[in-house]
C-alpha cells in the first residue's frame, strides 16, 4: 500500500442541503479524475470528480505542501463524498488519485543571482555576471504561492572583503508562504573572469585547435589568463597541458615550422642579391625565430630567421656572403699590395 503524502485529514463535510441530488439532474455522469492539480491548500470535490455539479466546491481534504504531490485512495474519496449524496460516480477503475499542489518555484540559481545583483558595484565587485556565489550549505528550491509575484528582496546584507564571506536575508513581500521558510543564506562570493582551458590532455608541441578549447569561469585573484579561444587556437603547447588548467601566454608558443635536423633552404640576401643553398637546421623554430643552420656546402653554421616552412633567410653583406658560401678548403689569394705576414708564405 502506498503511503499517502497528503495529510488525509477529512474536513467536516459542508452540506449544501439535506436533500439528495439525483444523477438525472446532472448533465453528465460524475467521474473520478486520475490526476489533479490544485492551487490552494484545500482539495474540493470538483477537483477530484468531473461533473460534480452543485457540490463541486465542497472541501474534503487538505492539499499537500506547496510544490509537492500525494495520493488519495479511491475508497477514501468515496467515503468523503458519500454525505453529499453524489451517486453514480464512475471510478474508471482507479485505485488512487494523484494530487499536486501548484507553486511558483524559486531555484537556487535564482537565489544566487539575486545575491550577486545585491553585491554588484559594491565592495570592489564589477558586474553581477562576474560574481560567483557559493553557499555554506545546500540550498533547496523555495516554493511559494503560484499567485506570488515580484522579485526577491534583500532585507539585510553584510560582506567581508578580506574573507569574501557574505550573510544575506531575502524576502518576497507577496508571499506569506516564504515567511515560513529559511531565507537567510551565508557563504562566499568572489569575482571571476573568463579563462581558456583544454578539455583533454595536450602533448608538448601540439598545435591547439578551437575544438580543443573551452571557456571556464575562474577566480580573478588567480591572475591574468587567456580569455578568448581565438587567442589560443593555432598556437602550440610549450609543455604538456592538462584539462582544467588555466592557459596563460607562457604556456603557449608559435608552432614550429622547422624541426631540428630538417633539411632547409638557406636564402642569402645582400644588397639586392639573393642566393639559395641547401642547409640543415640545428634548432627547431617557428616563424620569425632566429635559429642556427648548417650550410652543407661550406660546412659553416650561420644564424638565420625562419621565414617559412623549410626556409631560413640570412641577411648579410657581400663580403660575409662570400665567406659564408666559400668552400672550407679554399684559400684566399693574398693581394700583392698586402705586406707579407709572419708565418704566411706568398706563392
Amino acid at each position: 500500500m502506498i503511503r499517502p503524502i497528503i495529510r488525509l485529514v477529512s474536513l467536516t463535510p459542508i452540506l449544501l442541503g439535506l436533500f439528495a441530488i439525483p444523477a438525472t439532474a446532472q448533465n453528465a455522469m460524475p467521474a473520478l479524475r486520475a490526476t489533479v492539480t490544485v492551487n490552494g491548500d484545500i482539495v474540493r470535490i470538483g477537483d477530484l470528480i468531473e461533473n460534480a455539479g452543485p457540490v463541486a466546491d465542497v472541501p474534503i481534504f487538505r492539499a499537500p505542501d506547496l510544490g509537492t504531490r500525494g495520493t488519495v485512495a479511491t475508497e477514501l474519496i468515496l467515503d468523503a463524498i458519500r454525505p453529499q449524496h453524489l451517486i453514480g460516480i464512475d471510478t474508471r477503475g482507479l485505485s488512487e488519485v494523484i494530487v499536486t499542489r501548484a507553486s511558483r518555484t524559486i531555484a537556487p540559481k535564482e537565489i544566487s543571482a539575486r545575491i550577486a545583483q545585491a553585491l554588484e558595484g559594491q565592495y570592489g565587485f564589477s558586474t553581477a555576471r562576474n560574481i560567483l556565489v557559493e553557499f555554506d550549505r545546500e540550498v533547496h528550491t523555495l516554493n511559494v504561492e503560484p499567485t506570488a509575484t515580484g522579485e526577491l528582496q534583500v532585507l539585510t546584507l553584510t560582506y567581508n572583503s578580506r574573507t569574501s564571506r557574505f550573510d544575506v536575508t531575502l524576502d518576497l513581500p507577496s508571499s506569506a508562504a516564504l515567511r515560513k521558510q529559511a531565507t537567510r543564506f551565508t557563504g562566499m562570493a568572489i569575482e571571476t573572469i573568463d579563462t581558456v582551458t583544454v578539455d583533454h590532455p595536450i602533448e608538448r608541441g601540439a598545435v591547439l585547435k578551437a575544438s580543443d578549447l573551452i571557456v571556464q569561469r575562474r577566480p580573478k585573484s588567480e591572475g591574468s589568463a587567456i580569455s578568448n579561444i581565438h587567442a589560443a587556437a593555432g598556437l602550440a603547447a610549450r609543455h604538456e597541458l592538462r584539462p582544467g588548467q588555466t592557459l596563460r601566454d607562457a604556456d603557449l608558443m608559435k608552432p614550429a615550422v622547422i624541426q631540428r635536423n630538417d633539411t632547409v633552404t638557406i636564402v642569402y640576401e645582400a644588397l639586392g642579391f639573393k642566393l639559395t643553398l641547401r642547409g640543415q637546421a640545428q634548432d627547431a623554430g617557428a616563424l620569425g625565430d632566429t635559429i642556427s643552420v648548417l650550410n652543407v656546402e661550406s660546412k659553416r653554421v650561420v644564424q638565420g630567421v625562419v621565414s617559412g616552412p623549410g626556409r631560413v633567410t640570412v641577411n648579410t653583406t657581400p663580403k660575409q656572403l662570400v665567406e659564408n658560401t666559400a668552400e672550407p678548403d679554399a684559400k684566399p689569394t693574398p693581394s700583392q699590395s698586402d705586406p707579407p705576414r709572419r708565418g704566411h708564405r706568398i706563392q
